[in-house]
């Protein structure tokens, strides 16, 4: 297609700017906020199911140190995936970094809640034997930090939350003042 004057049209942007960015896809970025907000309230419900079912006299500090690690890990992973999964919605960058390092300290606490036990294989055993609500959210925790730690690191997560639009084009010089309109 030709212009007025017989030179070709320009299609796309106009010489020295660059070309548009496209919008990257915020897909990874919402699943990663929404598994994240899952992973959150299960990791935390082991720790506050024991916090309700402790006996009158018994106290937290009664407790083994290695259940008090684990309760401290459990909760500091629940906050971090709360946190990261409201920050990823509203598009902020950090968000993706605390979904990292939540889904990190929910793993690490269920290595240490299944280090409590006998053996490892047998707390695995009884959490997917899935024989009560207890071993079905704790099996949730089991698939779904290793899954928010994925989407997490995925670089189209990066990318969405990185993304920032451009500027739009500016529309050539500005009209000449002329106070005597001529």
């Amino acid at each position: 297609m030709t212009g007025p004057y017989g030179y070709a049209q320009q299609q796309g942007p106009a010489y020295g700017q660059p070309a548009p960015q496209r919008r990257p896809s915020g897909a990874t970025a919402v699943l990663a906020g929404l598994a994240g907000l899952l992973v959150a309230g299960v990791v935390a419900y082991v720790p506050i199911q024991l916090f309700i079912s402790l006996p009158s006299g018994f106290s937290i500090g009664d407790l083994d140190t290695r259940a008090l690690v684990y309760l401290g890990v459990a909760l500091t992973a629940a906050f971090c995936l709360l946190l990261g999964s409201l920050m990823a919605f509203f598009r902020a960058f950090a968000g993706a970094i605390l979904l990292i390092l939540g889904a990190l300290l929910a793993i690490a606490a269920i290595t240490l809640e299944a280090t409590l036990h006998l053996t490892v294989g047998d707390y695995f055993k009884a959490v997917f034997s899935f024989n009560g609500i207890d071993e079905i959210v704790r099996a949730v925790a089991v698939i779904g930090a290793p899954i928010v730690l994925l989407l997490a690191v995925l670089p189209p997560t990066f990318k969405y939350l990185r993304y920032r639009p451009s500027a739009p084009g500016g529309y050539g010089q500005p009209p000449a003042y002329n106070p005597q309109g001529w």
